[in-house]
């Protein structure tokens, strides 16, 4: 079966472009051409899509009220826009009901590459019910303390950037948030930055600004919904393999990239956990007191009640935030890492770092301990040094005790 695409412009001469531009995709997706924000919701209401992709200066309605449409008519629909226009306010306005961003011009390449990303993923979760909820997140739940930093030091009057890169970095949430922003071009560049600092760097003040104080692209998790989810036991599990994942991948002879990789990869390796206890918190609570009572494993009990695990879960909002494809990849298969790629990538460090954090920290002795994949680590070389690896991690005990 074709996948659906609908594209929206008020400009004929752009959609005539797109049309020639795409001629080569008609064998795999089957495509439509709308003018206007109200000719797009006729056509969504009429037929299934998978993916819409929007201009944002549009009369009557512009492409951030249509993606707020969309998001609430049909929220299982990849959101992107595709637009020239670098009006501050405007692009700050998409921020929130777009999975990503696509600047003008924009070669087929790169266009069909971010399109067939966003269709890839969606195979992740194959409950509708599930996929529709994830792709409604605007944003996700964040510490109380991160954003009452935050917010602290953006309305002083000499911000630092340094310590606004570091606070957020410090939080699960926030860090996912900056990292889609800049891997994906809201603000006219797309870097597959892997670090949260360098996110903030290049973003920079003004416009963080915008998205923290305007805008509110964090908010606070809610403690009475969220009250079976430890947030802050989540986030020092999540910093020490984060930390962990980074000597690994040092210690193994990958470059500067695949070592930043490895560190965003650990840092959001359990973000679906985040998510499910977001957007199901009666559900995802009845999993966490089955986990507890019968002293089993949190994704077992997670596939038995909800038909996914967190791992997809993850994997799939980093997929349609336009994060790179190890970190997506090592999101998804943590636990599972034999179902990857092979080789010492991202899911290789994560699924080492997570057991070894997993040994040395019982984070709730009621939740059955994961296992290490033996085979795969026997199939990278690396069995003989566990032992010293798991010394990284009362190193990063030490890095997080520093940061709380």
């Amino acid at each position: 079966m074709l996948r659906r695409i609908l594209f929206v412009d008020d400009e004929p001469n752009v959609l005539s472009g797109l049309r020639r531009m795409l001629h080569g995709m008609r064998r795999e997706w089957d495509m439509r051409f709308a003018a206007s924000g109200a000719e797009a919701l006729t056509l969504l209401a009429s037929e299934p899509f998978d993916v819409v992709v929007s201009d944002m200066r549009m009369p009557v309605m512009d492409g951030a009220a249509l993606l707020h449409e969309v998001m609430d008519r049909h929220p299982g629909v990849a959101r992107i826009v595709l637009s020239g226009h670098s009006d501050l306010d405007l692009v700050v306005r998409s921020v929130l009901p777009a999975h990503q961003y696509i600047s003008k011009p924009c070669t087929q390449e790169k266009l069909c590459e971010i399109i067939a990303r966003a269709l890839s993923v969606q195979e992740l979760l194959s409950g509708s019910d599930i996929r529709e909820m994830v792709s409604r997140i605007e944003s996700l739940p964040s510490l109380p303390e991160s954003c009452r930093l935050l917010n602290e030091e953006l309305a002083s009057p000499e911000p630092s950037l340094a310590r606004v890169g570091a606070i957020i970095s410090r939080d699960i949430a926030m860090s996912a948030k900056v990292l889609k922003l800049v891997n994906s071009s809201f603000f006219g560049f797309a870097a597959h930055i892997a670090s949260p600092e360098q996110a903030v760097t290049m973003l920079g003040l003004r416009i963080m600004r915008a998205l923290v104080l305007s805008v509110h692209i964090f908010t606070e998790f809610d403690s009475a919904a969220l009250r079976d989810v430890s947030i802050s036991r989540l986030w020092e599990h999540s910093m020490r393999v984060s930390m962990v994942c980074r000597k690994i991948a040092s210690a193994m002879g990958l470059d500067q990239v695949g070592q930043d990789q490895c560190f965003i990869a650990g840092l959001l390796h359990d973000v679906g956990k985040l998510v499910l206890a977001a957007t199901l918190p009666e559900r995802y609570a009845g999993v966490i007191a089955c986990v507890r009572r019968e002293n089993r494993l949190v994704r077992e009990v997670e596939f038995e009640t909800l038909g996914t695990t967190h791992a997809e879960v993850g994997a799939y909002l980093m997929g349609l935030w336009g994060l790179p494809d190890p970190v997506i990849e090592a999101v998804a298969f943590h636990h599972a890492p034999m179902h990857a790629e092979g080789g010492m990538r991202p899911v290789g460090a994560v699924h080492i770092a997570n057991w070894l954090d997993r040994e040395c920290h019982v984070i709730n002795s009621e939740y059955a301990r994961e296992s290490l994949d033996m085979e795969f680590v026997e199939r990278l070389g690396c069995t003989d040094r566990l032992e010293q690896w798991a010394g990284f991690v009362e190193a990063a005990e030490e890095g997080t005790g520093d940061e709380r």
